[in-house]
This record gives structure tokens, C-alpha cells and sequence, in this order.
């Protein structure tokens, strides 16, 4: 919060955005939603920052999974993200493109899935897409709603994203057993 008022709050907006796509575990939201909150006029600025932040974080995580994941696992298999890599693994072999999606606009770990789409050799155009998209979605609607709904729409976010995020990931598993079974018949 003390540093959402800082001078240099983008700057540092911007290297946990970055950070946390990749191996921090605090969300960017920490500072997005009080810096639109404080600062209506600059919230689109504030989620493109932390939008594109994220991106390239989630990038750096791509390329640790991609070049150093032998070095990386062992810690990984030790650590309580051992299990969502594994998920994320399994959601990868079925989902793709909409594993990122999803990871990138829910409360599911995104650097799990940054990490576990390099390793996988995911290709990067598609995964930069799906973050974009999914990453941008969320930022956005958060500063969005910061700056439209001021302290109370704060105070219900703060009660109720995460069952939002779980509740988007249940309507895409949902769409796509739909869709798979439509294509099977």
C-alpha cells in the first residue's frame, strides 16, 4: 500500500508485474487496485503497465522453463508449486492456447504456467497471445473497477476475486467439454 503512493509507484507497479509472472509470489493486483483507486485518470495507464509487465515477465518465466528447467526442477519438485506444475502440465496437453488464458486471468498461479509452457516448448506466439489476452482482461477489469466504483467497489473486490477467478476458470472448463462433445458428435 506504501508503495502505491510512491513517486515511482509505476516503476514499481512494473517490476512486480514482471516479477510475479515469473518466480514473486504477490500479485500486482496489491498495487494496481490502490493506485486506481487513488488516481482514476491514470488506471488505464496503471493496467497497461502492469499488463505488459506481466507479459514480459511471464516471457522470462517462459525462457526459465524453456533453457533451465533441468536446473529448476529439482527445486520445483520441493516447493508447494510441485503439484499446479503438474496441473498445469495436464491442462497444457489438452487446453494450450486456453490454459494460458485461463492462468493469466484467474487466481491460479500464471508463473506455474510461464514456467510449465517453456519447459513444454509451447509455441511462443500463441502463448504471448493468451497472455496478453488473459493478463490484459484482468488487469484491466481491475483498475476499471477501481476507478469507476472508488473505496466500496474496493472493498468487494477484495471479498469476492477469487470466487470470481474460479467461476470464469468453471465456465471455460465447462465451454469446452461443451465444445468437445459437440465435435464428437
Amino acid at each position: 500500500m506504501r508503495w502505491s503512493r510512491h513517486c515511482h509507484a509505476p516503476w514499481y507497479l512494473g517490476g512486480v508485474s514482471f516479477a510475479e509472472s515469473s518466480f514473486f509470489p504477490i500479485p500486482p493486483d496489491v498495487m494496481l487496485a490502490p493506485m486506481s483507486l487513488a488516481n482514476p485518470s491514470k488506471a488505464w495507464r496503471f493496467a497497461l503497465i502492469t499488463t505488459l509487465a506481466s507479459v514480459a515477465g511471464g516471457l522470462f518465466g517462459y525462457a526459465i522453463g524453456y533453457f533451465a528447467f533441468d536446473s529448476f526442477e529439482p527445486w520445483l519438485r520441493a516447493s508447494k508449486y510441485w503439484d499446479s506444475y503438474l496441473a498445469a502440465v495436464s491442462w497444457f496437453e489438452r487446453w494450450g492456447f486456453w490454459a494460458v488464458f485461463i492462468a493469466g486471468f484467474s487466481p491460479i498461479p500464471y508463473k506455474v504456467f510461464t514456467i510449465a509452457a517453456g519447459a513444454l516448448s509451447m509455441a511462443l506466439l500463441p502463448f504471448t497471445l493468451a497472455s496478453l489476452i488473459g493478463r490484459g482482461a484482468r488487469f484491466f477489469l481491475v483498475a476499471g473497477l477501481m476507478a469507476w466504483g472508488g473505496a466500496r467497489m474496493e472493498a468487494a473486490l477484495h471479498r469476492t476475486i477469487d470466487r470470481l477467478g474460479w467461476a470464469t476458470v468453471a465456465l471455460v472448463v465447462v465451454g469446452a467439454i461443451v465444445y468437445h462433445w459437440a465435435g464428437m458428435s
